[in-house]
């Protein structure tokens, strides 16, 4: 089903309702937090409602007069049409699909015959996938969060581009208060592909105990919280952060950090969202295909091997050709370290 569109103003907004769809995954639902926002701030008229699962609703409550419809964490279809049926009473006018997934096609084929207009995001996957062992020299796709504004710029509702804003939180309580320079690492990620290996975060948390005065470290539970604690031991100066708070404390401890060093993986687009000094890390995968954190610049904030096997993945499947991962072996924690001065300086 193509794309259908129509012109809107924002004076015209009022009474219009807008169901927006993103059900995953956590990266993806912080950068459309940066549209959406935009998008209620430009038409505060449109009513605007958001189809998502229930650990991202909170996300999107964020966000002044929005909507949630969840979706249950198993994704049933009693659930799914349960969203139409809400959808299809209240009346709403548009569709926004910035997931475009099965269940989203099920969403938006069934409010289409209810006269609804709809606009869908375009994953591009085999263009994106053109870029394989391109090296560095690739130019940079259009970001995800201007596409998810470039959808609903064909329902009619063209939106400004968003802006990353630093805006400080309090600390939770269970850091304590700031005093000195704090930075912060998450060395994981969802693929092994986009993980530093573990010789090399060892000496980078060194280096960084050394230089800063706090180090905190964002993981997950299981064997990432295994290597934080373990990392708790060695260096007096070291914190561990899953655990003691949720994802808002997480976020509120990203604005007031000095500098944050992430892989690919979802705590750099929380970084983007805390607007904090970023250094993200690259191995199999390339900041170029669209999926670098929102408001930071591939030159400045990222560091990343030049390789002819480089990208060898889009999103981190798939296994290296070698016996160990050279894109990461060639980035030294020195290197990194000097990055972190450098954006720190900016």
């Amino acid at each position: 089903m193509a794309d259908s569109s129509t012109r809107q103003n924002s004076g015209n907004a009022g009474g219009r309702r807008m169901l927006i769809v993103r059900f995953s995954a956590m990266g993806d639902v912080i950068m459309s937090l940066f549209a959406v926002s935009a998008l209620r701030k430009t038409y505060p008229d449109l009513r605007i409602t958001v189809a998502t699962k229930p650990k991202f609703a909170k996300f999107y409550r964020e966000i002044p007069d929005i909507g949630i419809l969840e979706l249950d964490a198993n994704g049933s279809l009693k659930s799914l049409f349960r969203i139409i049926s809400a959808a299809a009473k209240s009346g709403v006018d548009y569709v926004a699909d910035i997931h475009n997934s099965l269940r989203s096609r099920i969403i938006r084929y069934c409010l289409f015959f209810t006269g609804a207009r709809i606009a869908l995001f375009r994953k591009n996957r085999r263009k994106r996938s053109s870029i394989k062992g391109k090296g560095l020299d690739i130019v940079p796709f259009r970001h995800n969060v201007l596409k998810f504004c470039d959808v609903f710029a064909r329902l009619g509702f063209p939106v400004p581009v968003p802006e990353q804003k630093r805006q400080k939180r309090p600390i939770p309580e269970v850091f304590g208060s700031k005093s000195g320079r704090w930075i912060g690492y998450a060395p994981f990620a969802s693929k092994s592909m986009k993980i530093y290996p573990r010789k090399q975060s060892l000496e980078l948390i060194r280096l960084m105990s050394e230089s800063y005065d706090r180090v905190f470290l964002f993981s997950g539970p299981g064997k990432e919280l295994e290597f934080v604690r373990e990392m708790e031991l060695k260096h007096a100066n070291v914190t561990g952060v899953f655990g003691k708070t949720d994802i808002w404390g997480e976020l509120a401890l990203m604005t007031n950090i000095d500098a944050m060093v992430t892989m690919d993986s979802s705590s750099m687009h929380l970084a983007s969202l805390a607007a904090v000094p970023l250094v993200s890390v690259w191995g199999a995968t390339h900041p170029a295909a669209g999926f670098m954190g929102y408001g930071y610049d591939i030159d400045r904030n990222c560091i990343q091997a030049d390789l002819p096997c480089r990208p060898c993945s889009i999103y981190g499947e798939g296994k290296c050709r070698y016996d160990s991962p050279r894109c990461f072996e060639t980035i030294t924690p020195e290197m990194i370290m000097e990055k972190v001065a450098a954006v720190s300086r900016a």
